[in-house]
């Protein structure tokens, strides 16, 4: 279960970062319009893996704790 939810936090990490990199690319053509589209996209998947590491972390605690 935890191995799971760190290879989804890992797909949204991947997601992020793409969506960071074609916001950098749209705001150095000066399409800031699209760049701020592509930043807010960035923002939701780090959320995304950042809610997803955490329950990770929180199933492998408790994974130990039972132990």
């Amino acid at each position: 279960m935890a191995q799971e939810a760190h290879k989804k936090a890992a797909a949204h990490h991947e997601e992020a970062a793409k969506a960071h990199k074609t916001a950098a690319e749209h705001h150095e053509k000066g399409d800031h319009e699209t760049a701020d589209t592509h930043s807010k996209k960035a923002h939701e998947s780090s959320a995304k893996a950042h809610e997803e590491s955490t329950d990770a972390h929180k199933k492998s605690a408790e994974k130990k704790a039972k132990k």
